[in-house]
């Protein structure tokens, strides 16, 4: 049986340290073998009925080694966060810090947990820039405008409320969260670069900026963005704001295409959240 030792790291960062005795490895390898072994097709041979001694001149110790890890590392992990009532929010990063012939093996997993969301006094926030818009709001009647006036000011009010709940918002994301982020942003922007026949360099050199400045600006609108998702998401939670399925439904019935409407079936958690998000926001609108 497998120990493991846990440690907090900062911004909701957890490490476990996992140790397989190597009479675990051992049997965990015998059993890779034999699935493989199901799975093989030799000549001269029915499907999964090659004897071991030639099973084993067609399965490589790589293959066995992937068999064990796809098998075991996911079956490890989620026994762990189970039993330490972990909270990830992506998939971890695993580390296999040690796996010599004849020992014991050493695993590392680092996990980013759902950050913890302290809103302060966001009520009070949203109620003076309510109050200061309205104070500087002048409507003149009769110019026709007044429906684009009114959509314009709903959504500068809308931002600034969000601006206040941000900044009066403690949060910590983890490490983990935004630099997998900026690996994609930045895999993204090489390979759209090279499309229009530019180099990385020549590009920044095109933008005036260095590519420390451009991770920089891209780490924190990653970090704003998570931020700005898992506040509505607190806020949902403590105001009790929910999605009713009447709403799903009604929302679904406004597509009239069959195929459409049976695909976004199948999605109906994600709309169900973007629901919740416009029920927030206009429950922040409406303090």
């Amino acid at each position: 049986m497998y120990t493991y030792k846990k440690t907090a790291a900062p911004k909701r960062t957890t490490e476990i340290i996992v140790t397989i005795p190597l009479k675990d490895i051992e049997e965990e390898r015998k059993k890779a073998f034999t699935h493989l072994q199901s799975g093989l097709t030799v000549e001269g041979f029915r499907k999964g009925k090659a004897p071991a001694e030639i099973a084993k001149k067609h399965i490589s110790k790589e293959d066995i080694l992937k068999e064990m890890l796809n098998d075991l590392l996911p079956r490890i992990y989620e026994e762990i966060v189970k039993k330490e009532n972990l909270q990830p929010i992506m998939s971890p990063r695993v580390d296999l810090t040690s796996a010599k012939e004849g020992q014991d093996w050493e695993i590392k997993f680092i996990i980013a947990e759902k950050p913890l969301v302290d809103l302060g006094n966001y009520k009070e926030a949203v109620k003076k820039i309510k109050a200061d818009n309205k104070k500087k709001d002048i409507w003149v009647p009769g110019n026709g405008e007044e429906p684009k006036k009114e959509t314009e000011n709903k959504e500068k009010t809308l931002n600034e409320i969000l601006a206040a709940v941000l900044k009066e918002t403690k949060f910590e994301i983890s490490d983990l969260v935004v630099e997998e982020e900026l690996n994609q942003r930045l895999s993204r922007l090489v390979d759209d670069v090279q499309k229009i026949g530019l180099t990385v360099d020549a590009y920044l050199k095109s933008k005036n900026t260095t590519i420390d400045d451009l991770k920089k600006r891209y780490r924190q609108e990653i970090e704003d963005t998570y931020k700005l998702e898992f506040v509505l998401s607190e806020i949902a939670e403590k105001e009790k704001v929910t999605v009713e399925p009447e709403e799903i439904n009604k929302l679904l019935g406004n597509i009239t295409n069959e195929k459409e409407r049976e695909a976004a079936k199948q999605n109906s958690y994600y709309y169900a959240t973007i629901l919740r998000k416009q029920k927030t926001l206009d429950f922040l609108l409406a303090l």
